[in-house]
């Protein structure tokens, strides 16, 4: 059965150990979240921690076995949805009691929910017999939060049995996959980031769990991230000509994210939210002449009702004005929270030194590193301990870390079998390449520090868990990376679930900072310093000349986007004074970009 939400907000992926069990915290209140199922290592820490706490054996599902990244992945989902249900049955039979978690459910849904009236309702009727009435009916139509999972299109490393044959079917995305379709999960949907994979793509084709019932209803789902309109419509007709429905295109900024940031070349998030509720019509309509002509080819199946496909958007929201006018302006169905949730222990899973780090983090100590041994930008909070392990690796000589997961290893520059930048191997390697190269010191410097930068993610965003349950991820190996967006600098908070829920929906004000941006011009400052760092970088090189057309569409597009919003102004808020600040930012935004065009010659034909 597909359900309507609860809530109007989710909690999407963060990390991989910091959303891991969120659904076993927050679904039982109706909240959907995304679990990281990429590493299964840490996926199968999980199962020795939580079968002993719901009273059963915990089994290990060895490295030996065959198709054992999928099993565990598969007997964790069970896992989690055998806790979730017996958790909704418990919040069900609780008493309407001051404190009771079925309270607590209730209390949590926005004002304006069918529920909540009648909620309200209850607590005020003085019939004995309406009031069980309402009651029987309230606890009928408890439902629990989605548990949703991820998986990262770009960690897809190819597997190997133990002839050196490749496993087909194996790579890390595709067994991730599989294990999310063989498990029990029923109304929860997987999401895709980090762009497409065809091979991943092309292995949906034949699954048919992601096939409509008889019902015209999912079972699985397919959610897509984005950071723009373009993406969603390739991205959603590669899918459709497959035969498969992408019920939700989940809108990711750019730049003012946490994690992996994939910037677009200049476009900002106001426009693009613009241009899918423009289109919605025409991509639904157009997705759906392209799957149901796939479903018919290969099903022999005529769909007669165009499935659901909604918008949801994350990155940078703090604020229920910001929220709200997400939800009415854009007919946004559901905003991702996820940054200002690492604050809440309720709801996901960080140990106490990086919750205080976190807790104090100031907007210096959030930096768009190159530290992602993808290649590919990646926040970064300074001063874990994972960064004080690198630094310590570097003074003594051994830099790059034991590579003992290797689901970043993808670099074949001085080894048939691919390698991760990160890895103790391959940065010895590469040091011993550019001492012995004649470049010049600035350009060795800037090679060297490109190496040094690069650390092992898959230990360090999986030990907080490990940490927290007092578990053991990988011997010897305990530091902790972490990757909130730029926006926690303006939480320093640790709060209850209740509280973060009453921020999110209004009812109270948890943040800290008085001269905290509007979201908007958060990400507006961020691609202007992005493209500040371009310039920088390049001016001067053939690499800026090759570059040129490209720095003069990203500067157009972010003149076009600062002329959007200033026509945006007059609906931003309701607070004239919120009003002239998000115009004078933009006024002074634009006055950079001139004077970047200026320094620069973006202009200038070549």
């Amino acid at each position: 059965m597909n359900s309507i939400p609860v809530h109007k907000f989710h909690i999407p992926v963060m990390g991989l150990a910091y959303t891991i069990d969120t659904p076993i915290k927050v679904a039982r209140f109706g909240i959907s979240s995304v679990i990281s199922i990429v590493e299964d290592r840490l996926v199968e820490m999980m199962r020795k921690y939580y079968y002993p706490i719901i009273g059963m054996e915990y089994e290990p599902i060895s490295t030996h076995e065959e198709d054992y990244r999928a099993k565990r992945i598969t007997d964790y989902l069970n896992l989690v949805n055998t806790i979730v249900q017996a958790q909704i049955e418990k919040l069900k039979i609780a008493a309407f009691e001051a404190g009771s978690e079925i309270v607590k459910y209730f209390e949590m849904l926005p004002d304006d929910s069918m529920l909540k009236q009648s909620y309200y309702q209850m607590l005020q009727t003085g019939s004995r017999n309406e009031k069980e009435r309402i009651e029987t009916f309230l606890r009928a139509n408890i439902r629990p939060g989605n548990i949703d999972v991820n998986i990262m299109t770009k960690v897809d490393r190819n597997n190997f049995n133990k002839k050196g044959e490749l496993l087909v079917n194996g790579s890390d995305a595709i067994s991730a996959l599989r294990g999310f379709v063989n498990s029990d999960l029923r109304d929860s949907s997987v999401v895709f980031s980090a762009g497409m994979n065809p091979r991943l793509y092309n292995y949906l084709e034949d699954i048919r769990a992601f096939d409509l019932d008889e019902d015209e209803k999912f079972t699985k789902k397919v959610i897509v991230k984005v950071s723009d309109y373009r993406s969603a419509l390739i991205q959603g007709k590669y899918l459709a000509k497959k035969g498969i429905w992408v019920s939700e295109f989940r809108i990711e900024s750019g730049l003012n994210c946490g994690g992996h940031a994939f910037a677009t070349d200049g476009y900002l998030m106001g426009p693009i939210l613009e241009e899918f509720k423009t289109n919605k019509k025409d991509l639904i309509l157009s997705l759906f002449e392209l799957y149901s002509k796939a479903v018919f080819e290969k099903r022999n199946r005529i769909i007669k009702h165009v499935p659901d496909l909604i918008f949801s958007v994350q990155g940078g929201i703090g604020t229920h004005e910001e929220d709200w006018f997400l939800h009415t302006h854009y007919n946004i169905e559901s905003t991702g929270w996820g940054t200002p949730f690492l604050l809440v222990p309720e709801a996901t899973t960080v140990e106490e030194e990086t919750l205080k780090l976190l807790r104090e983090a100031k907007e210096k100590d959030v930096v768009l590193s190159h530290n992602s041994p993808l290649g590919i930008r990646f926040y970064y909070l300074k001063g874990t301990s994972a960064e004080k392990e690198k630094l310590q690796r570097i003074r003594i000589g051994r830099s790059g870390s034991p590579c003992t997961e290797k689901h970043l290893a993808f670099n074949t520059e001085f080894s048939q079998d691919p390698i991760c930048t990160a890895s103790q191997k391959y940065q010895k390697l590469k040091i011993a390449q550019l001492k012995s190269s004649d470049l010049p010191k600035h350009e060795y410097e800037k090679q060297m520090s490109a190496v040094l930068d690069k650390e092992c993610l898959c230990i360090g965003l999986s030990n907080s868990a490990a940490i927290k349950y007092h578990q053991t991820f990988v011997k010897k190996l305990n530091a902790v990376t972490i990757c909130p967006g730029p926006n926690i600098a303006h939480f320093s908070q640790i709060v209850s679930l209740q509280t973060m829920v009453n921020h999110i929906y209004g009812k109270r004000n948890i943040i800290s900072s008085v001269d905290r941006p509007h979201m908007f011009i958060a990400e507006l400052r961020l691609y202007v310093d992005f493209l500040k760092e371009q310039l920088e970088e390049t001016f001067g090189t053939e690499h800026f000349l090759k570059k040129k057309k490209y720095f003069t569409d990203y500067y157009q597009n972010l003149v076009n986007g600062i002329n959007y919003y200033k026509e945006l102004t007059a609906f931003i808020s309701t607070d004239q004074l919120k009003k002239s600040e998000f115009l004078t930012s933009l006024n002074f935004a634009e006055k950079m970009l001139k004077e970047l065009a200026k320094d620069y010659s973006i202009l200038e034909k070549v």
